[in-house]
């Protein structure tokens, strides 16, 4: 168990509310959460390797005392689902209808590519897709407190997003829509559907966000966040279109671009496969995933970092 692992910690945002907060929240680090009553349990993602889920789902059930009923995947990305597959067998999984289908085709669950170092080791994870699949918006019930899941309404993040809002204590579950202190990706979403959903969150006047990477947001730092996020947006906007404009490739696009205040988050590198996200949308054609992630590791100097 590395440090990040010992670092993380179960936190109880509003009664009945956890947030399971994983440290640094870099590459396959992420938050999960639970929402808990006498009546039952929703889970809000799960985590990359089975370790991890595991660790996560017992300190959960020494906290709150429940098995969960329930789980929402706000994604189908590896560090939010790997981990569905340690929850109970009559838990049922609900996610975006989008999102089932990408992590049914998700050949990253069957054997992590040397893009990353170390490579992570999912362990005894198995395939596992939500059961019940959203469009646009579904309302779960978890004995008197009201959950709604919700999907931006256009690829974001990705593009099957969903939140999940406990509207009558304000929080706010953002999946990866939100990475709190750390470098957004959207390479398999849309850059401007991103920033669309900045403002989209913003109007649900949450008091605590938990993000999908990074601490827990209340007061100040809700806003100032989400402006950050606002920022970055426009600033790969500003890269692709002066990329495109001036015939560069996307990872010369990248190493044009001067990070500035965004220049000490981790994982800068995802400016590069953003910036491939754009191109792909500008000439209407599909993202090389391959092409993307071997042009991140080129700027990166080497395989990105993880700690999983």
């Amino acid at each position: 168990m590395n440090a990040t692992e010992d670092s993380a910690e179960l936190i109880e945002v509003r009664p009945g509310i956890h947030a399971w907060v994983q440290p640094d929240g870099s590459w396959w680090l992420n938050n999960a959460g639970a929402v808990t009553t006498a009546a039952g349990q929703l889970v809000v993602d799960t985590c990359a390797t089975a370790t991890r889920a595991r660790r996560f789902l017992d300190a959960l059930g020494a906290a709150a005392g429940r098995l969960p009923k329930l789980a929402v995947n706000t994604h189908q990305h590896g560090d939010h689902t790997y981990g569905n597959s340690l929850l109970p067998a009559e838990t049922v999984i609900i996610g975006q209808e989008k999102m089932r289908e990408g992590l049914r085709s998700d050949p990253i669950i069957d054997g992590c590519p040397p893009f990353w170092a170390p490579v992570p080791d999912w362990g005894d994870v198995e395939r596992r897709l939500p059961d019940v699949t959203v469009a646009d918006a579904l309302t779960v019930h978890v004995g008197e407190r009201r959950v709604e899941l919700r999907h931006p309404g256009g690829p974001a993040h990705t593009t099957g997003d969903l939140i999940a809002w406990v509207p009558d204590v304000r929080v706010l579950f953002t999946g990866d829509l939100v990475f709190a202190g750390l470098t957004p990706l959207v390479f398999m979403g849309s850059v401007q559907g991103a920033l669309a959903a900045v403002d989209w969150l913003a109007e649900f006047g949450a008091e605590v966000i938990v993000p999908g990477h990074g601490p827990i947001l209340s007061g100040d730092d809700i806003s100032r966040v989400l402006d950050e996020h606002r920022r970055y947006y426009r600033l790969v906007l500003q890269a692709g279109a002066a990329g495109i404009e001036r015939g560069l490739s996307p990872l010369e696009a990248a190493r044009a671009v001067e990070l500035g205040e965004f220049a000490g988050w981790a994982d800068a590198e995802r400016i590069v496969l953003n910036l491939h996200r754009f191109y792909a949308d500008h000439h209407d054609t599909e993202l090389d995933l391959i092409a993307a992630f071997m042009d991140a590791v080129t700027y990166n100097g080497g395989p990105l970092p993880t700690r999983v």
